[in-house]
């Protein structure tokens, strides 16, 4: 088993070889590499958790040894009881990173799930309805991360464009550790929204529309990108009104010669993760591309089975005056729209995955 001091020692090496420009020539190495990082980044983070709590455990018993203030005693004594019991649980869960860190890499062995298991890639895009698009867009998003954390998914941001006004132009992000893809194929699709804007002044009901696609992240074996194919570029991430997030060029974009597909990332603080980010956008849209041909070249059975990705289909409308959601595709409807954009999904993804194939 690898101490945690092993353990920061090869994360430091990890760094230093993903930042060699020459490494990106070697693309196997580079993303096993990169899932490693990943892995041992959980160790390090679960550590420095347990370290805080021990931390805060010390403050309380000074509190409780000075018996000064007989609530705030208390309220240290429960808390402790408390902050010791998670303690136990946060060492018992590095324990068996600790144990796995030697034997194998949890980061690789993800991928050998089977489709339904497989990670996804969820990408949605404000339509038409400018900046009521853009805050349904983060409704859409905060629905699925909720429901996400109900399934205890693990989530991580790849990018983002905010609006002005605290909506969403556009976000990218990666859903995993779970039975992701099965659940989540049938979201993609034109999402439509019939609600009064909060911009709206005369109490019109406005209607909207999200694009939202969910694609497999691909596997290993599946998609393999000639560094050469590449063109990276840094610039300055910016936010909302064009100011900027960060004063250095950590914001990446790369764009794939032979396809014309271009994709960013600028969510993090540095080149290094930002250019990972990017590329796990890239290869699910590589995936993407590569299906969608192969229905081109099979037809309608191969349609068929796919289901999913379908950008352009409308799929849904969100009544919010009628407090009613509707989806066209099995002709049924759900009400209590506060309760579903709050995670509680399992109903629909339910009926749409008996009723769909």
């Amino acid at each position: 088993m690898l101490t945690i001091e092993e353990i920061r020692k090869e994360y430091e090496s990890i760094l230093l070889r993903l930042r060699d420009p020459e490494l990106i020539s070697d693309w196997e190495k580079f993303e096993s590499l990169s899932k490693r990082k990943e892995f041992l980044e959980k160790i390090i983070e679960k550590e420095k958790e347990i370290k805080d709590i021990k931390n805060k455990i010390e403050e309380n018993k000074t509190i409780i040894s000075g018996k000064e203030d007989k609530e705030l005693l208390t309220l240290a004594e429960t808390e402790n009881v408390q902050l010791i019991e998670k303690q136990k649980i946060l060492e018992k869960e590095l324990a068996d990173l600790l144990s796995q860190s030697t034997h194998q890499n949890p980061a690789l062995s993800e991928e050998k799930t089977e489709l339904g298991e497989q990670a996804a890639i969820v990408e949605i895009r404000a339509g038409t309805g400018g900046e009521e698009a853009a805050l349904f867009a983060a409704d859409l998003f905060r629905m699925y991360l909720k429901y996400a954390q109900a399934q205890n998914w693990k989530q991580k941001i790849l990018d983002s464009r905010p609006s002005e006004l605290g909506g969403l132009k556009e976000i990218i992000f990666e859903l995993r550790n779970g039975v992701v893809f099965s659940k989540m194929k049938y979201e993609g699709g034109v999402h439509r929204v019939q609600r009064i804007p909060k911009t709206e002044k005369g109490g019109r009901i406005h209607t909207s529309t999200v694009t939202v696609a969910v694609l497999p992240k691909p596997k290993k074996a599946q998609i393999k990108i000639n560094p050469g194919d590449l063109k990276i570029d840094f610039y300055r991430a910016s936010g909302p009104g064009g100011q900027y997030v960060n004063k250095r060029e950590t914001a990446v974009r790369i764009t794939h010669l032979p396809t014309g597909i271009m994709v960013t990332s600028q969510t993090e603080r540095n080149q290094l993760q930002n250019r990972e980010n990017a590329l796990t956008i890239l290869e699910a849209k590589l995936l993407e591309k590569k299906e969608l041909e192969e229905i081109e070249s099979f037809g309608q059975k191969r349609r068929s089975q796919i289901g999913w990705a379908k950008r352009a289909e409308k799929i849904r409308t969100y009544n919010f005056p009628q407090d009613r959601l509707t989806d066209h595709r099995v002709k049924k409807s759900w009400h209590n729209l506060e309760e579903i954009l709050n995670g509680k999904l399992n109903s629909i993804i339910k009926t749409l995955e008996k009723n769909k194939t």
